[in-house]
């Protein structure tokens, strides 16, 4: 679900600010504020930057408690733990640390930093051993497993990592899929499992070392692209007390060095502050993520593996009612559907549109739900169909149900679909809705890899 909805209802409920106060200091249309608040989809990493503007013209205490709720949320840490900014100290230099993304064209870094808070907090921040290159770069696969492999994000067109992952045979295990595996132990399994030497070779050539180059920036500066490493190597080991990198190495020689040894009041720093250090990590990351897929939804609820999916139990009971009201068969495999076979299929995948939202809910049997997976169903076979099935559910509920409760489910289809209340039974006006909002996501989806045109067996 939506991230920033989850933090602004708080923030608006917190200092009695109206949805339609902050959609006016925004300039934006309602139906699109509501998208946000609903936690449908989530706005761009730029117009959250907006709306902490918008809030602090407002109340800039809303300002900053929003941005702590919304990074908290996001990286799944207590929101009272984060800020955009990182915090000061006197033992290491904090301004360096946030230049390290400067400039940044790829995600190596991103993925290396996140992978070495992950392993930190894995070891209970215990840095007794070095850290292996081996150890953060499986990290770092796994880390981008689920963005790229599950929900198909881009990571730009110089990125070779999703390429490496492609490569890579995983057998990935139910648990993985069913984001059971929360501390991605399984998955980490998978991948070391492979043959990783070339892997290892590729991102271990330059990203350890660029990643602390700011801490050298002058002692570095206009050097041989060749000699960038080793110099960063003799600096960080040689000055390692005085200049206070996050880290040194576990060798001088540039072609020994396969492990780093991190700065003892850099652990620190980073365990009493560290939901706010991976809230800002991730706040960067989302912003390169979100360049990379400037149309694609809800960039921010695909970055990391969900704790968990949400319940469809609104949505179930709304199929249900259809059901005991009316014969409805499968669009897939035309069968009878009853509310004791009953399961829902996210006619656009989940994995695309990370929304649960009733206008792309149908009912299904559960065996053929299994079977179209996170496939795009073929629109010349299903589509039509799966907008009259739509329709009789509109329809029927419309009868069965009072008006409020009919109001509450049918919100989602005016927002997104943008089609007015009264049009809404309108089979034409509708049809003309669902092709202009579903079509373009469907090209979107397939220019993202999902697979395309697929057909119910037994339909064929």
């Amino acid at each position: 679900m939506g991230k920033a909805g989850q933090a602004l209802r708080q923030i608006l409920d917190s200092y009695s600010i109206s949805q339609s106060q902050l959609a006016i200091g925004l300039g934006v249309e309602r139906p699109i504020f509501f998208r946000w608040f609903h936690e449908q989809t989530d706005p761009t990493a730029e117009t959250v930057a907006e709306i902490v503007q918008a809030l602090h013209n407002i109340n800039s205490s809303a300002a900053k408690d929003f941005v702590q709720a919304y990074l908290g949320s996001l990286t799944h840490t207590p929101q009272t733990a984060s800020t955009q900014e990182l915090p000061q100290s006197e033992r290491v230099n904090i301004g360096v640390l946030a230049q390290i993304f400067n400039n940044t064209t790829n995600s190596y870094k991103y993925l290396f930093f996140l992978s070495l808070l992950d392993i930190l907090k894995r070891r209970y921040f215990d840095t007794l051993s070095p850290i292996s290159f081996e150890e953060i770069i499986i990290e770092m696969l796994a880390n981008a497993w689920y963005p790229h492999n599950y929900f198909k994000l881009s990571f730009g067109t110089q990125d070779q990592i999703t390429h490496k992952l492609d490569s890579l045979e995983l057998e990935i295990t139910e648990p993985i899929l069913k984001f059971r595996d929360t501390d991605k132990k399984l998955l980490r399994k998978a991948i070391q499992s492979q043959y990783l030497e070339d892997i290892i070779a590729f991102i271990g050539k330059y990203v350890p070392f660029r990643l602390i180059r700011p801490f050298f920036a002058q002692e570095t500066r206009g050097l041989l692209d060749a000699k960038v490493n080793q110099t960063i190597i003799n600096l960080a080991n040689n000055l390692f007390e005085e200049i206070k990198p996050v880290y040194c190495f576990n060798y001088l020689s540039l072609k020994d060095c396969n492990a780093i040894i991190l700065h003892q009041d850099w652990v620190e720093y980073i365990s009493e502050n560290y939901s706010i250090v991976r809230s800002w990590v991730s706040w960067k990351w989302l912003g390169y993520m979100q360049k990379c897929n400037p149309s694609v939804p809800a960039v921010s609820n695909k970055l990391f593996p969900p704790q968990k999916r949400e319940s469809l139990t609104s949505q179930t009971k709304f199929w249900k009612l259809v059901l005991e009201n009316t014969e409805v068969r499968c669009i897939y495999s035309n069968l009878v559907l009853t509310t004791d076979n009953l399961s829902l299929d996210h006619y656009l995948p989940w994995s695309f549109v990370a929304h649960d939202q009733l206008w792309n809910l149908i009912p299904t049997i559960p065996s053929v739900n299994s079977s179209k997976s996170n496939n795009i169903p073929s629109i010349d076979q299903y589509f039509q169909k799966f907008i009259e099935l739509q329709y009789l559910g509109l329809t029927i509920s419309n009868n069965l149900m009072n008006e409020n409760q009919w109001n509450k489910y049918i919100e989602p289809y005016l927002a997104d679909l943008k089609i007015d209340r009264n049009n809404l039974l309108n089979i034409i006006i509708l049809r003309k809705a669902y092709e202009s909002t579903v079509i373009p996501l469907i090209s979107l989806a397939i220019n993202q890899g999902f697979v395309a045109d697929w057909l119910y067996l037994t339909s064929r």
